[in-house]
């Protein structure tokens, strides 16, 4: 459903992500992990058509991220970094807003309009201007907006970030209910989310990919036995690899 082939992404001359490639098949649930600075979100912006890559490729459904750009969009559901969405809108203007955009109208654009604001359980406050929401709700909106169009391939930046735990839980099993019909991406800081929701890991730093196996594997690689572990030892071991150089 999603390859990344190569990548690579120069910012002047920064190489922010060098040469990163993997598959990921409908009914996978792959937690993108790596510190500040790793390369995950610029990896996630060119998987989903918002930067175009310096060398590589990277497909969704078959269609090029960048050759066929909008055929690729239609298949894939972005909620990116800081969850950025019109204040002036209320979360249900907002989901139909971009239903609307992908073609949606009459019953169906009420349908699935309400069928992710259930999901992303925004209750009342679906009807309030998004700009007086809190962090949270704000988040969920954005959640809801992206997986509306019920797409083949979800790419979720810190889904559950400025959540409480009740709202942590909930994302999670929306997570875990949508997974068998989808592919899916979650990059995530918070690394319990990973043995919870995810069949697969990733680690990355300084724009190359360090581990790439399934959770139970990446905790087992670690000094503790746990991912915690695991990503400080792997993160750590990279960090006194380039101090050393």
């Amino acid at each position: 459903m999603l390859v990344a082939d190569q990548l690579i992404k120069d910012f002047g001359s920064f190489r922010a992500v060098q040469g990163v490639s993997f598959t990921l098949e409908r009914g996978e649930v792959l937690g993108f992990l790596g510190p500040n600075g790793a390369g995950k979100t610029t990896t996630m912006r060119m998987l989903a058509g918002g930067l175009e890559a310096d060398g590589g490729s990277a497909s969704i459904a078959g269609y090029d991220c960048t050759a066929q750009r909008l055929e690729a969009q239609s298949r894939l559901g972005y909620l990116p970094e800081g969850a950025p969405a019109y204040p002036a809108m209320t979360p249900r203007s907002f989901v139909m807003f971009g239903l609307r955009a992908r073609g949606f109208s009459g019953e169906s654009l009420k349908r699935a309009t309400g069928l992710a604001l259930e999901r992303a359980n925004l209750g009342a406050m679906a009807d309030h201007p998004i700009g007086t929401l809190s962090k949270g709700y704000k988040r969920r909106a954005a959640l809801a907006a992206a997986i509306a169009h019920d797409p083949a391939v979800l790419i979720l930046d810190e889904p559950t970030d400025g959540l409480d735990p009740n709202q942590k839980d909930g994302v999670r099993q929306l997570i875990r209910d949508m997974a068998p019909e989808k592919a899916i991406i979650i990059s995530t800081h918070i690394l319990e989310e990973v043995p919870a929701v995810c069949s697969r890991a990733i680690v990355i730093d300084q724009g190359r990919i360090l581990f790439d196996g399934t959770p139970n594997a990446l905790a087992a690689s670690g000094p503790d036995r746990t991912v915690d572990g695991a990503f400080r030892s792997l993160t750590q071991a990279a960090a006194d690899a380039r101090g050393a150089a």
